[in-house]
C-alpha cells in the first residue's frame, strides 16, 4: 500500500553539468514566514490578503482585476495543486485570478484540504481531493500542469513524478533539498521538454531584467563582490532534535509528510505547519529560502559557475538545525573575461561591512533589514532580497538613484519583460505555447545547487573546498551522504 502524500509550506513576505552562462541568461529554456491560522477568515479579505502575501514586496506589482486573461475556455490550463499551506493559498488566487482552472488538490493534511476547499469555493468547486500526489499523475489524465509548494525534502520527487508523466510544472523555491537533485531535476527537465519555472517571483520583475542588463553592459566596472543578507528568523534554530513523541494530529500522515527523510519523532509546532524550515532534514534555513531569490542576479549577471571554497562562521554551528547567526563566503574563481568574485551571505543579524553599504542611510535613513548589493569598481547596484529592486550608485556618489540615473540611459533594453511582471502569468503563458519562461529549472537548478553547497560547510561546521562539477568537498566524506542522500523508501528520483 502506498504511504501518502506531501504537505504544506509556509507563506513568505519568494550527472549532467548545468549550463553556461549564455544558458543561464537565455530565455529559451519568499521572509518571514506567517502561519496560517485555522479559523476561516471571510473569503473575499482571505483572497485580498493572499494576493498581496504573493506579491512579496511592493515593488512587485499587485493583481488587480479579476480576470486578467483575455482568453477563451480553449486557453484555460486545467492545474493540479499539490502541497497546500500558506504559500499555495497565494499561488491559487493568482491562478484563479489568471483564469486556470483548478481541477486537482493534493495534501496530506485533511484540515488543510477542507480549510483551502472552503477558502477558494466556488473555484474549485469541481477538483479532486487527492492524499497521494502519484495517484493524481495517475489518475488525473487532463491535469496540464502542476504547482507545487510542499517543504523543501519533497520538491524533487513530485516535480520528477510531474515532468515524466508529461506536465508542465511551477515549483516552489528552492528548487530542491541537495546538490545532487537539482543536477537530476534539471536533466529531467532538459529531457522531458515540458515548461518549467522555478519560483522565484523577482526575477519576473522589469527592475530584475534591467539590473541583468546593466551589470552585463559593464556600468557597474568589473564585479569583485557581492553582499546578501537577511534577518533573524523565527523557525527552529541552533538546537539539537528533540527524541520526545508526541500525539500525532487526527487527518494527518506524519510518517508520509517525512517521506524521503529520516525517521523522527512527532513533535508539534516545531515541524508542521511551517517550522520545518529550521531543520536540515527538510530545509536548510534563510540561505535555502533565499538563494534562489538573492543569488539569481549576480550568478547570471557574472556568469558564477561553481564555489570553489566556501568559509563558514556563525554561532550554533554543526547541529540538526540551521545557526542562529552565521556568513557565510561563497570565493568563485575567474572566469573568461571576468575576475574572482567573492558572495558573501549573512543572516541572523549579521550585516555586512560599513563600507559596503555606504549610501543606504543616505538613500533609506537605514541600513535596511535585508538586500542584496552588487559592487564594482565603478558602481554598485542595490537589487533587494528579492533581486526586484534598482537602485544604482555611481563611485564618489553619496546616494542611490534609480532606473533614470545617467548612468545607465545608454544601455539597450534586449531582454523579454514578463507579462504584467507577473511570474505565474509568464509560466502559464509559456504552458499555452505563448512565449518562454525566464526562470526554468535549468537555471533555478544551478542557483539552488550554489546554496546547497554552502549548506554543507554550514553542517559541517568548518569551510570547504568544493569541485561543483563533480559534486564533492575533497577530503569531506561526511558530506557524501548530504550531497546526495539515501532516500527512505521509494521516495527517490
Amino acid at each position: 500500500m502506498r504511504p501518502s502524500a506531501p504537505t504544506t509550506r509556509p507563506i513568505f513576505f519568494p550527472g549532467s553539468t548545468p549550463p553556461r552562462l549564455k544558458s543561464l541568461n537565455s530565455t529559451t529554456t519568499t521572509t518571514h514566514h506567517h502561519h496560517v491560522k485555522p479559523t476561516l477568515p471571510n473569503r473575499r479579505a482571505f483572497l485580498r490578503t493572499a494576493a498581496t502575501a504573493t506579491a512579496g514586496v511592493a515593488a512587485l506589482p499587485l493583481l488587480r482585476p479579476r480576470r486578467l486573461l483575455a482568453a477563451g475556455p480553449g486557453n484555460r490550463l486545467n492545474v493540479a495543486c499539490i502541497g497546500l499551506g500558506g504559500q499555495m493559498q497565494g499561488l491559487m488566487k493568482e491562478l484563479t485570478l489568471l483564469e486556470a482552472n483548478i481541477v486537482a488538490l493534493c495534501d496530506l493534511d485533511e484540515n488543510r484540504l477542507a480549510f483551502t476547499r472552503k477558502a477558494f469555493d466556488p473555484d474549485v468547486a469541481a477538483a479532486k481531493n487527492y492524499h497521494d500526489y502519484r495517484d493524481l499523475l495517475d489518475k488525473e489524465k487532463s491535469v496540464d500542469a502542476v504547482v507545487i509548494a510542499t517543504p523543501d525534502h519533497w520538491h524533487a520527487a513530485i516535480s520528477a513524478a510531474a515532468m515524466r508523466a508529461g506536465k508542465h510544472v511551477y515549483c516552489e523555491k528552492p528548487l530542491t533539498h541537495t546538490v545532487a537533485e537539482a543536477r537530476q531535476i534539471a536533466a529531467i527537465a532538459r529531457e522531458t521538454k515540458v515548461v518549467t519555472q522555478t519560483g522565484n517571483q523577482g526575477s519576473a520583475s522589469a527592475n530584475f531584467r534591467r539590473s541583468l542588463e546593466i551589470i552585463q553592459a559593464g556600468v557597474l566596472g568589473p564585479v569583485r563582490e557581492v553582499h546578501i543578507w537577511h534577518p533573524p528568523h523565527s523557525w527552529p534554530n541552533g538546537v539539537p532534535m528533540p527524541a520526545e513523541a508526541a500525539p500525532i494530529p487526527t487527518g494527518f500522515d506524519w510518517n508520509f509528510w517525512l517521506g524521503p527523510a529520516p525517521v523522527r519523532p512527532y513533535q508539534p509546532t516545531i515541524y508542521h505547519p511551517g517550522n520545518w524550515r529550521g531543520w536540515f532534514d527538510f530545509g536548510g534555513g534563510s540561505l535555502a529560502d533565499f538563494c534562489c531569490h538573492a543569488f539569481s542576479l549576480p550568478v547570471r549577471a557574472l556568469d558564477l559557475d561553481y564555489p570553489t571554497r566556501i568559509e563558514v562562521s556563525g554561532t550554533a554551528l554543526a547541529l540538526p538545525s540551521f545557526p542562529k547567526s552565521c556568513e557565510v563566503k561563497f570565493s568563485f574563481p575567474a572566469r573568461g573575461k571576468r575576475g574572482p568574485v567573492t558572495v558573501r551571505f549573512y543572516t541572523g543579524g549579521a550585516l555586512p561591512p560599513p563600507e559596503a553599504t555606504a549610501g543606504m542611510k543616505e538613500s533609506y535613513g537605514k541600513v535596511r533589514e535585508n538586500g542584496c548589493l552588487i559592487i564594482g569598481d565603478a558602481g554598485t547596484l542595490s537589487a533587494g532580497l528579492w533581486n526586484n529592486e534598482f537602485h544604482i550608485q555611481m563611485k564618489g556618489e553619496p546616494a542611490f538613484g534609480g532606473t533614470n540615473h545617467d548612468a545607465v540611459k545608454a544601455v539597450p533594453t534586449t531582454l523579454p519583460r514578463a507579462p504584467r511582471e507577473r511570474h505565474m502569468l509568464e509560466w502559464l503563458d509559456a504552458c499555452r505555447g505563448n512565449g518562454k519562461t525566464f526562470s526554468p529549472f535549468e537555471i533555478g537548478g544551478h542557483v539552488t545547487e550554489i546554496g546547497a553547497s554552502g549548506l554543507l560547510a554550514l553542517r559541517l561546521g568548518h569551510g570547504i573546498d568544493w569541485d561543483g562539477a563533480a559534486m564533492t568537498a575533497p577530503g569531506q566524506p561526511e558530506t557524501v551522504a548530504w550531497v546526495k542522500p539515501q532516500h527512505r523508501g521509494d521516495w527517490g528520483l
